[in-house]
């Protein structure tokens, strides 16, 4: 979606809160609850907690993202494939476009291990505060887990629909949310307004001074303060780059006192288990139970939006051909960006139930969460590292602070993989291998099947028409570029002789701006030969069928290349058979079936 130009300065913060903070926006339900299950919550223990995560939001979120990453946008959009184009178009050096692409890759494949993990914490976590409701304590850990599975599973059927009906209520909710939590947190505070002292960075220090290589290791659950906070940068092109960041300053202020008044409500209940919803339940029993639905609701919302991202990245994959061709499903008319890729819809869904089964807690999820996260933040960090060393040097510096401090991070959550974390890294294998298997397995084939200059193939295209032995009717060809001839044309046109009374090359480019469509047509480049080119936006979509409409051209048959790989080789052989599972190029853009022909060149790999 085009960032709306006509949202009001508040309309664009509220929508701000519904698309993009849902991830941080909840993470108060389990981090300081997790924290302190694994820390002895004492007054020197909290105040260095607290002033851990409020340094945490500040250099990560704030400065990481809010500043450094969205100064650098593409055409308003963001994410990490967006700084790999960013990156390619300042660098030279093919070594540093080569480590670009790769850790573009791993970055990728480890936000698709965060989409999995994000709504399995975030539904159990609020699905378990209704232990709390007076009545149903006994109630099972497995009836909590049906629950949670059975929210999970109505989430990823709904995603077919398209929430395009329902998202303007996200924004409101959420500002409820956010509303709520700083409500709760600045009641509990003012029963001891000295916490506001953690703010101070000394406590953080004296933390490490006091506990070790213990406070090192409590880096990995602090962490879980910033989750989400990736999608200040990955969401950009939805809203603008304004409405997120003042959206975020008034969202870090409603965290900042939730968490504060979550340390003030542990110190005074050093044994309370779930933080946020003890506190919750202290302050107002009678409101305990719209705060749940609330709850329910916000991690909806927060899973939604870790699920639209994924959509977002793999299109963006697949239009920038960093993965295979999926079957696209828009869902808005007016939301360009609300898309439905059922491939990965299921995967996901697949992954969350397995993840909800496997850990059975929000306390065992949390454990195993982070690792993708922080090893996101240090690839994004990296990527700023290298673009600002071609474009805006006196940044490198705080680019190249912000990523140590990612790293240190990321080294945090290596104690988590005995714990489970190592789940994150086997999901987002699956995306990073498929991804290298395309990538490569797609060079291979280009210079295998080496295009043929347009001026040489009119050459025998011109004698073969002479010929007068033409199939009435018109006849279209796929071609990456009009003016360079790919081999299937060859053996259909040339080899075969099999040639219509209109031939037409359609091209279809896809162009740096992320929306937009532009067409040409240029008539008569060879006898009976015209060309259609089609110049589109990595995010668009484009109605063929309509453009073909536009300029007459009524086919009788559509041509396209069909690889017949034979290979011994296992890695080429995974790459068959994703080539065998998707949709081709004709079916990715919706053409009628009845009209499609392909022809069928076999390569050895």
């Amino acid at each position: 979606m085009k960032p709306d130009q006509s949202d009001s300065f508040w309309g664009g913060i509220i929508k701000a809160m519904g698309l993009v903070f849902g991830d941080i926006g909840t993470s108060p339900i389990y981090t300081l609850a997790v924290v302190f299950a694994l820390t002895k919550p004492t007054p020197d223990n909290v105040f260095g907690v607290l002033s851990l995560v409020v340094w945490t939001m500040t250099i990560l979120v704030t400065g990481e993202y809010a500043w450094l990453a969205m100064s650098l946008d593409h055409k308003g959009q963001g994410g990490e494939i967006v700084l790999r184009e960013i990156l390619f178009r300042v660098a030279k050096s093919n070594r540093v476009l080569s480590f670009g692409t790769l850790i573009t890759f791993l970055g990728v494949s480890l936000l698709m291990g965060d989409g999995v993990i994000t709504p399995a914490i975030s539904i159990l976590s609020a699905v378990e505060g209704i232990v709390l409701i007076p009545g149903l304590e006994s109630v099972s850990q497995n009836t909590l887990i049906l629950t949670a599975v059975t929210i999970a599973v109505a989430l990823f059927i709904f995603q077919s629909k398209g929430t395009d009906r329902i998202a303007w209520t996200f924004g409101p909710i959420m500002f409820v949310w956010f509303v709520t939590l700083a409500m709760s947190g600045a009641v509990s505070l003012l029963g001891m307004p000295e916490l506001l002292k953690a703010i101070n960075p000394y406590y953080a220090i004296k933390f490490f001074r006091d506990n070790g290589i213990a406070a090192f290791f409590v880096l990995s659950e602090v962490i879980l303060c910033a989750t989400g906070g990736e999608a200040l940068y990955a969401d950009m092109g939805h809203l603008g780059k304004k409405p997120i960041i003042h959206a975020w300053y008034f969202v870090f202020v409603a965290l900042l006192i939730n968490y504060l008044g979550q340390g003030a409500f542990v110190l005074h209940n050093p044994g309370a288990k779930n933080l946020l919803f003890g506190l919750i339940q202290h302050q107002a029993p009678f409101m305990y139970i719209p705060f749940l639905i609330l709850t329910v609701m916000a991690t909806i919302i927060a899973s939604q939006a870790i699920i639209s991202g994924v959509f977002s990245v793999v299109y963006q994959g697949i239009t920038t051909r960093l993965m295979p061709l999926m079957k696209v499903k828009y869902t808005s008319s007016k939301i360009r960006s609300q898309i439905y890729i059922g491939a990965v819809n299921w995967f996901l869904m697949v992954a969350v139930i397995l993840m909800l089964l496997v850990f059975k807690s929000s306390s065992n999820l949390a454990a195993a969460y982070g690792m993708a996260v922080t090893g996101s933040m240090t690839v994004t960090g990296t990527m700023m590292v290298l673009i600002f060393h071609h474009t805006t040097r006196w940044k490198v510096p705080f680019a190249v602070g912000v990523t140590c401090i990612d790293f240190m991070y990321l080294l945090s959550t290596f104690s988590k993989i005995p714990h489970g974390a190592y789940w994150s890294l086997v999901i987002a294998s699956v995306p990073l291998a498929v991804m290298l298997i395309w990538t490569n397995g797609q060079r291979f084939l280009f210079n295998r099947m080496r295009p043929l200059p347009i001026k040489s193939f009119l050459v025998s295209y011109e004698q073969i028409y002479a010929k007068g032995k033409n199939i009435a009717g018109t006849a279209i060809f796929f071609t990456r570029q009009w003016d360079t001839v790919p081999p299937y044309v060859i053996h259909c046109i040339i080899g075969s002789q099999i040639i219509y009374e209109q031939n037409v090359f359609i091209s279809i480019i896809i162009t740096d701006e992320p929306f937009g469509v532009a067409t040409s047509y240029r008539k008569g480049i060879g006898t009976g030969l015209d060309v259609l080119e089609i110049k589109v936006g990595y995010m668009g979509v484009i109605d063929l069928e309509a453009i073909l409409k536009q300029y007459e051209i009524q086919e009788k048959i559509i041509f396209y290349g069909v690889e017949d790989i034979t290979t011994s080789n296992p890695v080429w052989q995974i790459f068959s058979i994703i080539k065998k599972l998707i949709p081709n190029f004709v079916q990715f853009y919706k053409l009628p079936a009845r009209k499609l022909h392909g022809v069928i060149t076999r390569i050895e790999m």
